[in-house]
């Protein structure tokens, strides 16, 4: 039986699975893979799967598909990408310091800032531009909004507040003082809540100060997750285009701290690292 060849990484404990495009059957379904590949009980377990495809250089030197744990595809991660340019590192695949990497969302611009020691690295890395329109998030609304701010939406049986954008994906916000509540339950149904046409990721943002929050994350397709680049980013934003806090922010997860600079020219730049967990064979 033949076999696929892989890496796992972790961003702050948000784990992905990577595999170089030429190491899947032609014939292969990516939804199926990913859907038993990341099963944590039967699988090997992750929050997605990150698959890799070299480029020609012109515009960009990589490319990286992000295919979330249901199966259903994601326009971006930063945590996952991030983890498949560790790859490439590790594998030897690129040395240079920079990297240009094209996805769903458009390319992304990395470099590689420390080597830890083999298979441990931290990034810097250009994601792009936020969005904050209705129909660019998306978000449901009756005529286009400039940006969604402070809006009530019925959740649960209670009217809950949200602050949108997106940031290669969608992520939808709710402030809150403590996250001494259901908030799993509660980013289950608002992920898929009729609001937002292609879901939501779902962040619980607690401002610490001007420049620190902390955030809990219920992930499009994946759930809970420990760590989230584009939730951190996108909660930073909102963070301050909501006046909460400075453009330059450190996100607190339960896995760790990305840093978060929002640019003056609407650039979105994040910091944070990708450890090697383990390599292996997954039967094709």
């Amino acid at each position: 039986m033949s076999s696929i060849n892989f890496c796992k990484f972790h961003g702050f404990g948000n784990d992905y699975i990577v595999i170089e495009n030429e190491q899947i059957p032609p014939d292969s379904s990516l939804t199926e893979l990913a859907v038993k590949i990341c099963h944590r009980n039967t699988g090997v377990g992750s929050d997605g799967i990150a698959v890799i495809a070299k480029l020609d250089g012109e515009e960009a030197d990589y490319f990286c598909e992000i295919i979330n744990p249901d199966g259903s595809i994601a326009g971006f991660s930063g945590n996952g990408t991030r983890c498949a340019v560790a790859y490439l590192y590790y594998k030897g695949l690129w040395s240079q310091h920079d990297m240009r990497l094209q996805t769903r969302s458009g390319l992304k611009n990395y470099s590689l800032i420390e080597r830890i020691a083999e298979g441990h690295y931290w990034f810097e890395a250009e994601i792009g531009k936020p969005k904050f329109a209705s129909n660019e998030v998306p978000v449901r609304s009756e005529t286009r909004l400039e940006s969604v701010i402070d809006r009530a939406i019925p959740v649960a049986n209670m009217f809950v507040k949200i602050a949108a954008v997106n940031v290669g994906n969608p992520v939808v916000c709710t402030f809150v003082d403590e996250f001494d509540f259901d908030w799993r339950s509660l980013g289950r149904e608002m992920e898929v809540h009729e609001a937002f046409p292609e879901k939501a990721n779902v962040v619980f943002v607690k401002v610490l100060d001007r420049e620190n929050i902390e955030i809990r994350i219920w992930e499009r397709g994946a759930g809970e997750t420990s760590s989230s680049g584009t939730c951190s980013s996108g909660a930073a934003v909102l963070s301050a285009f909501t006046g909460r806090t400075e453009r330059t922010v450190s996100v607190l997860t339960e896995g760790g701290t990305t840093e978060v600079f929002w640019r003056n020219d609407d650039e979105i730049l994040i910091t944070g690292r990708a450890d090697l967990a383990y390599c292996g064979e997954w039967p094709a």
